[in-house]
C-alpha cells in the first residue's frame, strides 16, 4: 500500500516508521530541515526506537515538503499535525488536520483519510459533512513521548472511528488491518467503533492520567506538610492492583503536548454536562504549582534555578511543561530564576537567563528545581528541591 502521513512530530513519524515496514510510505512535512534529516536516516524527535530504526530497518520510506507528491497515489493519508487548545476559543485548533483534508482531496479523491490529531469530540462527523466525504476516520493514538514508536509496536489497543456518512465498516477494518500488519506484539486488542466514541475515548483517557498525576501530587503535598513518608504512602495504596505501582511519581504538574490541552478541551465539552471531578482535574494541576511555589519561597532565596525545562527524562519537547508556569509565579515574586537546559542554544528563553555551564548554575543558584532527578543533579541535594522519587516519568 502508498501511504502519506501529514506530520513528522512524535505521533506521525512513528507511525511512518511503523508502516514503512511494509508499505510505500511518504511522510509529508513542510520543514525542510525535517525532511533531510528523515531522509538522511536520522530521526528528528527524541526517541530511541525511531533513531534505531531509520538507521539499521530497511524502511520504504522517504520525507517531502511537495503536498502533490506525497497525497496524489495514496491509498492512505494519516494525519498528525499539531492541534494546539485555544485558550480564547476553549476548543482545539483544528485548522491544520482540515487544511490537509482540503489538500488531499484537491490531489486525491479515493485516499482513506485517517485522523490521528486530537480533536474535539464531533469533530470527524463535521469535516465529513463538510467536505461531504464518507472516507474519513478517526484512529486515536496513545503514545508516550521518547517512547511512541515502542507504543506503535506494542499498543494497548487499535481503536479506528467511522464517521456517520461512512456507508459500511469495510474501510475502517481496512485500517486496523494496515496498523496491525507492523505491531511486535501478540493480537493486540481492536475496536470499531464510531467517531464521536473514539475521539471521546482519547479525550477521557488522558483525562484520567491526568487525574491520576493530580491524585499522586496531592497525595504528596498532603504528606509533605504533615510530616508523612509519601514512598510508603504510596507504595501502600498502590499494592492494592485494582490501583497499581505505575505512574505514580510525584512532580510539580502535569504537561507535555497531551494532558492539559485534552483535559481542557474534555472540560469544554461538558458545557452543558453536569459534573464535578473534570473541573477538579484541570484546577488540581494548578493548585499542585502554587504550592510548589510556596514551599520554595520559606526557603527564602534570591534566586531560583530551574534544572531542565523538559517534563521526561529523555525527552527534547518541554512544550507546557508544568516548570515554565512555576518560573512565571516566581518571576512575580520579585525572585530571579535562571534555567539549565543543554538543549537551548540560546542565552535567555522567555526573558530568563539560561547557564549553559552546569556547575556555575550550580553555584548561582540557592535553590534548585528538579521536577526530575538524575545522577547529574542528585549529588547537590541540599540545593535541590524535588518531589522526584523514583528517578522515572
Amino acid at each position: 500500500m502508498r501511504v502519506a502521513i501529514a506530520g513528522a512530530g512524535y505521533v506521525g513519524l512513528s507511525n511512518a516508521v511503523l508502516l514503512a515496514q511494509h508499505n510505500s510510505v511518504t511522510v509529508m512535512e513542510p520543514n525542510e530541515d525535517k525532511v533531510k534529516k528523515i531522509n538522511s536516516h536520522i530521526s528528528p524527535i527524541v526517541d530511541p526506537d525511531i533513531s534505531s530504526f531509520l538507521s539499521t530497518h530497511a524502511l520504504d520510506l522517504v520525507a517531502t515538503s511537495d503536498e502533490q507528491l506525497a497525497y496524489s497515489k495514496a491509498d492512505y493519508v494519516l494525519i498528525a499535525t499539531p492541534t494546539d487548545y485555544d485558550e480564547t476559543a476553549r476548543r482545539f485548533d483544528t485548522s491544520t488536520v482540515e487544511q490537509v483534508i482540503a489538500s488531499v482531496r484537491k490531489f486525491s479523491k479515493t485516499a482513506i483519510i485517517v485522523i490521528k490529531s486530537t480533536v474535539p469530540i464531533g469533530f470527524t462527523n463535521y469535516v465529513s459533512e463538510i467536505f461531504r466525504d464518507d472516507n474519513i476516520f478517526f484512529s486515536p493514538e496513545f503514545l508516550r513521548e521518547g517512547q511512541a514508536l515502542h507504543d506503535c509496536l506494542y499498543p494497548s489497543r487499535i481503536i479506528v472511528g467511522h464517521s456517520l456518512m461512512a456507508k459500511n465498516n469495510i474501510n475502517a477494518s481496512k485500517i486496523v488491518d494496515l496498523l496491525i500488519a507492523g505491531v511486535q506484539s501478540n493480537q493486540p486488542n481492536t475496536l470499531i467503533m464510531g467517531a464521536s466514541e473514539a475521539e471521546a475515548v482519547k479525550l477521557f483517557a488522558n483525562a484520567y492520567l491526568a487525574m491520576r498525576v493530580g491524585f499522586f501530587n496531592e497525595m504528596d503535598t498532603y504528606a509533605e506538610l504533615k510530616g508523612l513518608n509519601t514512598r510508603e504512602i504510596i507504595e501502600g495504596v498502590g499494592l492494592d492492583p485494582r490501583i497499581g505501582l505505575f505512574y505514580n511519581n510525584p512532580s510539580y504538574g502535569y504537561g507535555g503536548y497531551c494532558l492539559p490541552k485534552d483535559s481542557k478541551q474534555l472540560l469544554s465539552n461538558y458545557n452543558d454536562v453536569p459534573q464535578n471531578l473534570i473541573s477538579a482535574i484541570v484546577t488540581a494541576n494548578e493548585t499542585r504549582k502554587s504550592f510548589i511555589v510556596s514551599q520554595v519561597l520559606k526557603r527564602k532565596p534570591k534566586i531560583v534555578g530551574i534544572y531542565r525545562l523538559t517534563m521526561k527524562s529523555g525527552s527534547d519537547n518541554f512544550r507546557e511543561s508544568s516548570i515554565q508556569d512555576i518560573m512565571q509565579m516566581l518571576a512575580e515574586h520579585n525572585l530571579q530564576v535562571v534555567i539549565y537546559e543543554p538543549i537551548l542554544e540560546s542565552q535567555y528563553y522567555r526573558g530568563f537567563e539560561v547557564i549553559s555551564d552546569l556547575e556555575r548554575f550550580i553555584e548561582s543558584s540557592d535553590v534548585i528545581l528538579a521536577n526530575r532527578t538524575n545522577e547529574e543533579i542528585s549529588a547537590y541535594s541540599e540545593k535541590v528541591y524535588t518531589r522526584d522519587l523514583y528517578m522515572k516519568n
